[in-house]
């Protein structure tokens, strides 16, 4: 009879043996028979991970045009052509097509997420069956299998452990927790509900084997397994859309029903007023509605972005989905995973207490005269490989390492001294003992371990080159050392030693781990990277948020906290774990959220609630993190950064940016990349709606007082011209001096915001206006007699000023209240000839001859031409007054 995968996963961790047994069915002698096996993965399936179906092409292709916008760019698009106007309606499908292909191309590569998972998954176990040991693709593994395991093992499924000697296994990618956790067999009683990294009985799929030997029978598999269920909730994450997606779907919609609606006055008061004909007004009120909606704006925000992702690419951070640049400008907070993110991930010897004197490790005069130095090699079952890489236990490695940093020939000494016997670690009385024959014939036995289990088996202790009886004082003086060291988040080991003229007849702890000679503790963390302090802190500046996110516990998590700055010593209420956190509801939470700085302990259900909770209140989230359980939180974060090089394929996959050196100082170059993307594109959106501002609103008075109106043509050149170079070049200015000085803009901030409204309007209104005026003084001051051509000139001056007017304006969007009359406001040579070529372009209009009767403009005198040029330059000189008013009034404010 075969066993189903449960759907609600049981506490496998407070079964016994037994009952395990009982339930899957299984014997622990002789495993499933091959037939059982086979019956169970027909009906349970195979162990492995699924992805959600996969969209075609052709949907991903259609489902671009979903967007708001790009239906309203599509309409401007049959639009323009109905009208004759086929270049620009081409122009505009254009700019569509490359957007819907460039969104394929980012689903394609996020979908690679869950693919990652698969590929994480052990490709073959060996598996108790019919009483023999037989290897077996992982992917036929059913549960009830007894799975053997052993060191260097990749954990095929999750496991109930039935045996475990000596068995280590490193969990740092599913539950965050650097140390690799000793396992046992013994059921846990607790009546609490225990975090992954607490369920010591218990072997997670995709988990590493890091030292010892160990059986357990197979209690879920594929998507049932803890991987499987992170796998589910990247297939259910919902995608997060960015500011920026939010920003210019919100900006399209208002834009376009106001454009339109303008447009159908126009042509009503066109009629009333008898301008033109019904076919003639028709077209202006269509030729408006195109030039008015910007068009152009994907385009140059798909180019400001992509240039951002360049820039950035060469400062280490690689961007995978472009509105991710965007978004790091608008950053709130920054969620950090602790593990290989803001710590090293390798554990180091940071501490000594050696001769009665507690030492940085640095300052420590390491050599093997000395005994402590002695037990940390030996004592030891790191290997060194040919290459010279140090294979084992992390905690063990950091031992040699520490021996090799100080150029000790650590190879050297271990041939000098074999092992002849040993008592392996077990994890009841914490120790391990290694004996090793001396030169002298005598027997060397180094003892390390938890400093309360070795101290009672003391009876002397080293100081200096000679040994004391141990008193009640020196016992006194270790216990505190060992509780200083352990206060500040270290992993503390006690050394011991003895020297015998013969080996007992039983090696036992017993009869070797006794009358020992104290040598001294060693301290070990994992430690800080040393450039994320700073970056903390220039975070801090800039108004953003950094929180920690941990599976470790909650002392080592607060210990790093405070030595980064993200915690003020003695600030222990900022810190929460996640059996705290399970407490809260989401009310309560939601309450509470800005008060915590740190969450230790946590799971990868908990990541995504703590970014789904400042996402409630409004702030931009991003977060970072290397590991499979970040996977999840990546998603569901405004924006997830992955670590490129101690990062998981799956943790990258699902990031929208990957930092190429696991530096956290880049995110901070990432986000002033950002905020400088962001004001870009605001100088480009200024730009584009106030020049289309003064187009509306000189149609709308020339509808209005009864005068010529500019014909459909001339309306699409000016924005052909005016638009796309011109707003692209706005696109790569330079970043302003202040840029990191402000507070992040937040979710709520938006273009138009900070402002930007009030300075469209105005110099909108500023475009149109002067365009007006210099078509009146055309009127009233003729150079013709004849009435037809005074109105056919003065129609050409607005024509023309309309053009120039916004290319003089160009130049003052470069800082929303700076001076344009700086050094930097003229570096942008791409700017500089953009600006040239679109004024060579609308002179060509009218200077060329064959164009007049296409444009229907007339050739202008000089005096004209000074004219149109008085009237488009004086912009500058009035919005630099604006400007100026602005600053001194902000100057008197603060």
């Amino acid at each position: 009879m075969g066993m189903k995968n449960p759907t609600e996963r049981p506490t496998y961790y407070r079964m016994t043996t037994e009952a395990v047994v009982q339930q899957f069915q299984t014997d622990l002698e002789a495993g499933l028979s091959p037939h059982e096996a086979q019956a169970r993965l027909t009906q349970n399936g195979a162990n492995q991970l699924v992805a959600k179906s996969k969209k075609t092409l052709v949907q991903r292709f259609i489902d671009q045009f979903k967007d708001f916008m790009i239906i309203v760019l599509l309409v401007a698009a049959l639009v323009a052509a109905f009208s004759g106007e086929v270049p620009d309606a081409v122009i505009i499908l254009l700019v569509v097509l490359l957007n819907a292909a460039f969104g394929v191309f980012q689903e394609v590569q996020a979908e690679a997420a869950i693919d990652a998972l698969k590929e994480m998954s052990a490709p073959q176990a060996q598996v108790l069956r019919n009483s023999q040991v037989v290897t077996v693709p992982s992917t036929d593994l059913v549960v009830g299998d007894l799975v053997l395991l052993e060191a260097g093992a990749v954990i095929p499924a999750d496991l109930r452990l039935v045996e475990a000697q000596n068995l280590k296994v490193e969990e740092a990618a599913l539950t965050g927790e650097s140390v690799p956790v000793t396992k046992q067999t013994a059921p846990l009683t607790t009546t609490d509900k225990i975090s992954l990294g607490d369920q010591t009985n218990l072997a997670f799929m995709n988990s590493n084997v890091t030292n010892g030997r160990g059986l357990g029978v197979v209690v879920a598999t594929g998507m049932q397994t803890e991987v499987g269920r992170i796998a589910g909730m990247l297939n259910q994450a919902d995608e997060t859309k960015t500011p920026l997606q939010e920003n210019l779907n919100h900006l399209g919609k208002t834009l376009t029903w106001l454009i339109l609606i303008l447009a159908v006055v126009i042509f009503g008061l066109g009629l009333m007023n008898h301008q033109a004909s019904i076919l003639n007004m028709l077209l202006i009120a269509i030729s408006l509605a195109v030039a008015a909606i910007p068009e152009g704006l994907p385009a140059i925000v798909t180019v400001t972005l992509a240039l951002g992702t360049k820039r950035m690419a060469k400062r280490q951070a690689i961007v995978r989905k472009l509105p991710a640049v965007e978004t790091l400008g608008s950053t709130d907070i920054i969620a950090a995973d602790k593990t290989g993110t803001l710590t090293q991930n390798k554990m180091t010897v940071e501490r000594i207490f050696a001769n009665n004197q507690l030492q940085n490790a640095l300052d420590f005069p390491a050599s093997f005269e000395q005994p402590i130095m002695q037990v940390m090699t030996l004592a030891n079952d790191t290997k060194i490989d040919p290459t010279g890489a140090l294979l084992g236990d992390p905690t063990e490695t950091a031992l040699i390492q520490y021996g090799l940093n100080q150029n000790l020939a650590v190879q050297t000494y271990l041939g000098q001294l074999p092992r002849v016997a040993e008592v392996p670690f077990d994890s009841e009385r914490k120790l391990m003992t290694t004996i090793h024959q001396l030169a002298n014939g005598q027997y060397l036995i180094a003892t390390k371990g938890a400093p309360d289990q070795l101290l009672p088996r003391t009876m002397q202790y080293q100081l200096k080159d000679h040994v004391q009886p141990m008193t009640d004082e020196q016992r006194n003086l270790i216990l505190s050392t060992n509780q200083q060291l352990a206060r500040q988040a270290l992993r503390v080991l006690g050394m011991a030693y003895r020297v015998v003229a013969e080996l007992p007849a039983t090696i036992t702890t017993e009869t070797v781990e006794q009358d020992l000679i104290f040598a001294g503790l060693v301290g070990m963390i994992d430690p800080e990277r040393p450039e994320v302090a700073a970056a903390v802190a220039t975070a801090r500046e800039a108004g953003i948020r950094p929180l920690m996110i941990t599976g470790d516990h909650r002392d080592t998590a607060t210990a790093i906290a405070q030595r980064l700055g993200i915690l003020k010593p003695g600030q222990m209420d900022a810190v929460i774990t996640g059996a705290e956190l399970d407490q809260l509801d989401d009310a309560t939470f939601a309450q509470k959220v800005g008060q915590y700085s740190v969450y230790a302990r946590v799971a990868p259900e908990h990541k995504v609630r703590i970014v789904k909770a400042w996402q409630q209140k409004g702030k931009v989230v991003a977060m970072t993190g290397d590991g499979v359980n970040d996977a999840p939180a990546l998603k569901t974060a405004d924006i997830g950064i992955g670590m490129g090089i101690t990062g998981t394929e799956v943790s990258k996959n699902a990031a929208d940016m990957v930092l190429a050196d696991d530096n956290f100082a880049t995110i901070v170059v990432a986000v002033e990349e950002g905020r400088k993307v962001f004001a870009n594109i605001q100088k480009a959106i200024q730009y584009l709606l106030s020049a289309n501002l003064g187009e509306v609103l000189t149609l709308f008075m020339m509808t209005i007082l009864g005068w010529q109106i500019l014909a459909p043509v001339q309306i699409l050149w000016i924005n052909l011209v005016t638009d796309t170079f011109p707003a692209i070049a706005l696109g790569i200015e330079p970043m302003e001096q202040d840029i990191m000085k402000h507070k992040p803009r937040g979710r709520q901030a938006n273009f138009l915001s900070g402002g930007v409204t009030p300075a469209i309007l105005y110099q909108g209104l500023l475009e149109g206006g002067l365009t007006l005026l210099v078509y009146w003084l055309g009127i009233t001051y003729p150079v013709h007699a004849n009435a037809q051509l005074a109105h056919a000139d003065a129609l050409t001056m607005a024509f023309a000023t309309l053009g120039l007017i916004q290319l003089f304006h160009a130049f003052n969007v470069k800082s929303l209240h700076g001076t344009l009359f700086r050094k930097e406001r003229f570096k942008n040579h791409t700017f500089n000839w953009a600006i040239l070529v679109s004024a060579l372009l609308m002179a060509a209009t009218i200077l060329l001859p064959g164009f007049n009767q296409l444009f229907h403009v007339t050739p202008l005198s000089l005096s004209q031409w000074g004219t149109v040029l008085a009237g488009a330059g004086s912009i500058i000189v009035i919005v630099e007054v604006v400007k100026l008013v602005q600053r001194r009034v902000a100057q008197r404010q603060s």
